[in-house]
């Protein structure tokens, strides 16, 4: 199994949950699905190297790990782990489902999508990330985002893999402009109510630096503004992820707009470098997680048969949220995700800056 098509592999989903470290779960847990089929592709890859190597000592193996957005270091030591345990996993216990509620699987009317628009809408989203109010955050200050949340997931157990769903929940999130420090409440990834802490270093003492998946305000904040030299650097640093070059810039650039905040003008340049990706679309009604409608931007997984799409106020084109809709039929137990399944929605309710950690807009006014 080849890295970049690991996407249409929904079915590992499940079993592969519990290699999930706490050090990447500043991710939504959607995303954690969104992403878990390509670590059990990884998982079978360095498994086949590992036999080669015993067949062949003197050949040198190349690990190619996950997307960057979920290997901090305490995943590739889970990634390790794996190799060895990976044969012995069993369908059904994985995911763990918090004070989270499951139901079936989350279902949505497929839009139709057109190119026609496409540079003008992504204009006006552009100039409106642009003018709105984006204060600039200072040290000792905190990145506050709340969101809602859903997922949908194929759960095995006792040998029988059916759909199901993470129902919609509620997710708070704080985190420190340098990105050391922060704080997450989410109950499909939280022990307690409480939450835990995002701050660094992590549980194998380790401080990683932010990088473009896995960034931090700061980091945001010295990244290039031109639309071209952006998208440039965005398929460098992504090469050899995701089923294809552009699909993976088209998902790392959404990645952004849900849980970071970009400064004003590096917001409004994500929208424009969007614009230049082949492949992407118009979807003129979308809805997000609390049922909130809107014009979407969104692009096909032709691997996948998955839709991303961003969801924006159909007047104001403020960010609402996003989606993730199995759009084309898919063979084997891929088949239970038919089309129509809405495998990850997220709605933003409030993204603001605070003065300290746990504090919410409405105690800080």
């Amino acid at each position: 199994m080849n890295a970049d098509t690991s996407r249409q592999n929904p079915a590992e989903w499940d079993e592969s949950a519990q290699l999930l470290s706490r050090a990447a779960r500043d991710l939504p847990t959607g995303r954690h699905q969104f992403h878990r089929e390509r670590l059990m592709a990884q998982i079978h890859d360095m498994q086949q190297e590992e036999r080669t190597a015993t067949a062949a000592p003197a050949k040198a193996r190349r690990f190619r790990l996950p997307r960057a957005a979920i290997v901090l270091p305490a995943m590739a030591a889970a990634v390790a782990g794996a190799v060895v345990a990976g044969s012995a996993m069993s369908g059904g216990g994985g995911v763990r489902d918090g004070g989270v509620p499951t139901g079936p699987g989350l279902t949505t009317q497929i839009g139709a999508a057109t190119t026609k628009g496409v540079p003008q809408l992504l204009d006006q989203i552009s100039l409106a990330a642009a003018d709105g109010s984006h204060p600039a955050v200072k040290p000792g200050q905190y990145i506050y985002i709340e969101s809602k949340t859903a997922d949908t997931f194929l759960k095995t157990v006792d040998g029988k893999t059916t759909l199901a769903s993470h129902q919609l929940h509620r997710r708070q999130m704080w985190k420190s402009p340098d990105g050391t420090k922060g704080w997450l409440i989410d109950p499909a990834v939280n022990d307690g109510p409480e939450g835990e802490t995002l701050s660094l270093p992590d549980e194998q003492g380790n401080t990683p630096k932010a990088y473009l998946n896995g960034p931090s305000y700061d980091y945001l904040a010295k990244l290039t503004t031109d639309p071209g030299e952006l998208l440039a650097k965005i398929y460098k640093e992504t090469k050899g992820h995701g089923n294809s070059p552009d699909q993976e810039a088209f998902t790392t650039i959404g990645d952004l707009l849900g849980e970071s905040y970009p400064p004003a003008e590096l917001h409004s340049a994500l929208f424009k470098a969007a614009a230049k990706i082949p492949g992407v679309v118009v979807v003129q009604d979308a809805v997000d997680a609390v049922g909130r409608h809107g014009v979407a931007v969104a692009r096909l997984d032709s691997t996948s048969g998955q839709r991303e799409e961003w969801i924006f106020d159909r007047k104001t084109h403020v960010f609402l949220g996003q989606r993730i809709v199995q759009v084309r039929e898919n063979s084997g137990k891929d088949a239970l995700v038919k089309p129509g399944t809405v495998t990850y929605t997220s709605a933003i309710m409030n993204r603001a800056v605070v003065d300290s950690i746990k504090q919410t807009p409405s105690q800080a006014d």
